[in-house]
């Protein structure tokens, strides 16, 4: 068996390899569970359901936190624990302009599950490359942990003064670029992301995207957009590779779930963007304070217990102010190429 050694006890990113691998096969088989047994057929999911999903995924995160806490120590455990419920909120933000580009694209809830799973896939994917690029400039130039800090500052401010803007689906360059490069259906082909149908000049089938590529597309750009924000806030409180990756990856896994409770009570959450942009001053903050103390870092507990004030208590505003409201109409739906979107066979 010693030609395993290399495989499982070799050192990756400053860990034992079998700790990744172990992390890689949980992911694995809590998406093959998801997908292959929760929900093998297309189904509508209730709230009620979402939030048991929910609830499961959460406990799983905290459970391999508490596992990271006992095998590597109380400071990665808390480390993890920050990075854990950074992550899940920020995610809580995305959530909402999903629902928009659902909404947009007037996608059934029947089949918003497909289209999230293949967008978390493309996530845990998309993360993996910037955490990598991030911890190999962080180990090659620690400076570059002040440019994240003053980023994560800047873009906090603007989350601040912008709290109130909704992004404007219509006008979203990639979307207008993917419809003037593409063949896109004007109506839904079932479950289908491409269709073949007959060209209108020469008869021939040639192959079509339907609105639900798009929506998928605008989903993975949506993500890229938020881990320019969740990346540099995770390093900022640890530069560990392997808590930065699996604390991100655990509050992503969730995101599913999570959006079909969420996006039933959006309304209720209109405080959070604003306590998100000052949990992402804080982080950015607490580098530059800790130099300013004389500390080596900012107590991890700080950094958790501060976290998490901060966003109880948006959230707790939130339910107050908002009680009793209710949710907004959605944004008129338009389809692939700008009309309204149809339900339509597949071809």
């Amino acid at each position: 068996m010693d030609f395993l050694d290399p495989l499982l006890f070799s050192t990756f990113l400053g860990k034992p390899a079998w700790m990744w691998w172990a992390f890689i096969g949980i992911v694995i088989a809590l998406l093959v569970f998801d997908l292959g047994v929760l929900h093998r057929e297309n189904r509508e999911i209730e709230v009620k359901e979402s939030l048991a999903l929910s609830a499961g995924y959460i406990a799983m995160g905290l459970g391999f936190g508490v596992w990271v806490w006992w095998y590597l120590g109380s400071q990665s455990g808390l480390e993890y624990m920050t990075g854990f419920i950074v992550e899940k909120t920020l995610a809580m933000d995305n959530v909402f302009v999903i629902a928009m580009i659902f909404s947009y694209f007037a996608v059934p809830r029947i089949y918003q599950h497909r289209v999230l799973f293949w967008g978390i896939l493309g996530v845990i994917v998309l993360r993996a490359i910037m955490i990598g690029v991030g911890a190999t400039l962080v180990a090659e130039f620690s400076w570059v942990l002040y440019i994240f800090a003053a980023f994560l500052i800047v873009t906090g401010i603007k989350m601040l003064v912008m709290a109130d803007k909704e992004p404007d689906i219509a006008s979203n360059p990639l979307l207008l670029f993917l419809k003037r490069r593409f063949r896109i259906t004007e109506e839904m082909h079932g479950e289908k992301f491409f269709v073949k149908k007959p060209d209108p000049k020469t008869g021939k089938l040639v192959t079509y995207g339907t609105p639900l590529i798009l929506a998928l597309a605008l989903i993975e750009i949506a993500d890229v957009i938020f881990a320019v924000d969740s990346v540099p806030a995770i390093f900022a409180i640890t530069t560990d590779p392997f808590i930065v990756y699996t604390s991100n990856i655990f509050a992503i896994l969730g995101l599913r779930a999570l959006y079909f409770a969420l996006a039933a009570m959006i309304h209720r959450f209109k405080y959070l963007k604003v306590a998100l942009s000052v949990v992402l001053i804080f982080i950015g903050s607490k580098i530059f304070v800790a130099d300013l103390m004389g500390l080596d870092k900012f107590p991890p507990v700080w950094s958790l217990s501060i976290t998490f004030v901060i966003l109880g208590s948006g959230i707790v505003y939130s339910l107050m102010r908002t009680r009793g409201d209710r949710p907004h109409d959605p944004p008129a739906a338009t389809g692939g190429t700008g009309g309204t979107v149809k339900q339509g066979a597949a071809e």
